[in-house]
């Protein structure tokens, strides 16, 4: 993947509707190279699909965030599996760097998001977190 590949990846990301001619103009290639490309990445498995992010998505669960997720010894793959089945957690990635794993979290007040980040922090293998809460969403 090169350059090209991850700047048409995040404009796809950021308007997963925009037209071919519009991609090749912003990305200042022809269309026959973003057809191209997007074939090559579709069929790689890197875009998977496209969807629909619509205000209800966020609306049902106005409180949201993340958590910042530092492992002790080699629990990650237990770890990820335990908080990606608590309810609030709407994805886990791993991830390279000083953290081990980032969760993305939705619940409907303040108390339910700080219920669910002590459950994590008590998981055995959490030596530290940090959270960021969501103040606004914009799509573009």
């Amino acid at each position: 993947m090169d350059d090209l590949d991850r700047r048409l990846l995040a404009a796809l990301a950021a308007d997963g509707r925009a037209s071919v001619s519009a991609l090749a103009a912003a990305l200042g290639v022809t269309r026959a190279t973003v057809r191209a490309r997007i074939a090559r990445l579709t069929e790689a498995g890197e875009i998977l699909g496209y969807r629909a992010v619509l205000k209800g998505d966020l609306a049902q669960r106005p409180v949201r965030g993340i958590i910042l997720i530092e492992i002790e010894g080699r629990g990650a793959a237990r770890v990820s599996r335990t908080i990606a089945a608590m309810p609030e957690v709407e994805a886990v990635h791993s991830t390279h760097g000083r953290w081990d794993l980032v969760a993305e979290l939705g619940a409907d007040t303040l108390e339910a998001l700080d219920a669910t980040l002590n459950r994590i922090r008590a998981i055995d293998g959490v030596s530290r977190s940090e959270t960021n809460l969501y103040l606004s969403t914009r799509r573009g």
